[in-house]
């Protein structure tokens, strides 16, 4: 179990969280963290009009903003027309350049890596929205042989459901 800081968590704290879990909906999280003089200057507003914008877009549901980030809402991925279920890429490596394509694919856009056993060498997780970007970028990485590419319809069972 990980250790957290400050005082120990009681146990209904603990079932606060458990509860929290279960009622819980897996979501992707696209975070943006720049500053909002960058943003403003890059669309040619004031932080001002920026921030007006923001606050109705926070209204609306479509962004959460704290300290220093802006998240998107899955409605906000609606909205834009994009899909926030996962991915599953498979794929076979060349044996003598696995190294090389490990390291390349550690910068692509996936939420988890695993090496794997058998007829592939290696599952990616990708956001839906991230797809096209990750088979682009991994198609010319030299060593990969082949991929297949799997979208998520829907869950069937969460895991931990029962903690």
């Amino acid at each position: 179990m990980t250790k957290i800081e400050g005082p120990p968590l009681t146990d209904r704290q603990i079932e606060i969280l458990r509860m929290l879990f279960e009622m819980s909906e897996q979501a992707s999280v696209f975070t943006t963290r720049k500053r909002q003089i960058d943003l403003a200057k890059r669309l040619g507003l004031t932080r001002q009009a920026l921030n007006i914008h923001l606050r109705k877009l926070r209204d609306a549901g479509l962004i959460r903003t704290g300290r220093g980030f802006i998240d998107l809402t899955e409605d906000a991925l609606r909205v834009l027309g994009l899909e926030t279920a996962e991915a599953f890429v498979f794929l076979k490596i060349n044996p003598p350049k696995r190294e090389s394509v490990y390291e390349k694919i550690r910068a692509l856009p996936a939420l988890d890596v695993y090496r794997v056993t058998g007829e592939i060498d290696l599952v990616a997780i990708v956001p839906q929205a991230q797809l096209d970007r990750f088979l682009g970028e991994v198609s010319g990485i030299d060593g990969v042989i082949s991929t297949s590419s799997h979208v998520v319809i829907s869950s069937i069972k969460r895991p931990w459901k029962n903690l």
